[in-house]
């Protein structure tokens, strides 16, 4: 799945990103996003086959991505180390080529998690050019929530390469099934990469 420029961006299930060196796993029952599922108006009653467990990001630069992912957003380390690539399953990097892997959560345990992948020996051709800031078919973008978002916006507009496309504002989204409308205030943002980042917060 592409996101942006010459950065791509993997929605993984499970394992290290395709890399020869296993990760962790994990089993944990239920999810801590129960509530803000319920001011969106959904409600599971019986367990889906599938999980999205987090979205991998092969980045330019692992120190402005750690900067606007554990810093700016607030998310915690679970997860370090090198990896070989393979150069195949994941085709990113040559056979054989060294990166690191720093995998980040929020506050569901399970789910939402964020992966950092930094190829560097060798390295990615083409991290030092502009990355797109319009996006287009086949591109996506990633929404993250939390407790303050005029903090995280303006922590991230404060790291290096991180392009926030309009102020702070609120969003009115209609509800579900005759609900209340969902109050949402938020900004979007390019990462260091280019992926787009839309931080926001839900209001009661």
């Amino acid at each position: 799945m592409r996101i942006l420029g010459s950065m791509a961006a993997f929605a993984l299930l499970a394992g290290c990103d395709g890399a020869s060196t296993q990760g962790p796993t994990e089993e944990v029952e239920g999810s801590s996003q129960a509530a803000n599922r319920a001011m969106d108006g959904v409600e599971i009653d019986t367990r889906l086959p599938t999980d999205v467990r987090r979205v991998s990001i092969v980045v330019r630069n692992m120190e402005k991505s750690l900067e606007f992912y554990r810093d700016a957003l607030g998310m915690e380390i679970n997860y370090d180390t090198v990896v070989e690539l393979s150069g195949v399953n994941l085709p990113v990097g040559e056979p054989g080529s060294k990166a690191r892997l720093v995998l980040l959560n929020g506050n569901d345990p399970y789910m939402g998690w964020v992966g950092l992948l930094h190829p560097f020996e060798p390295p990615l051709e083409g991290v030092d050019e502009p990355y797109a800031t319009r996006l287009a078919p086949g591109t996506a973008f990633m929404v993250v929530n939390t407790d303050d978002a005029e903090k995280a916006c303006d922590a991230a507009t404060k790291i290096e390469g991180v392009i926030m496309t309009g102020p702070t504002r609120l969003q009115v989204y209609p509800g579900r099934d005759g609900r209340p409308d969902i109050n949402v205030r938020g900004c979007n943002v390019f990462d260091p990469n280019g992926v787009a980042v839309e931080i926001n917060q839900l209001l009661d």
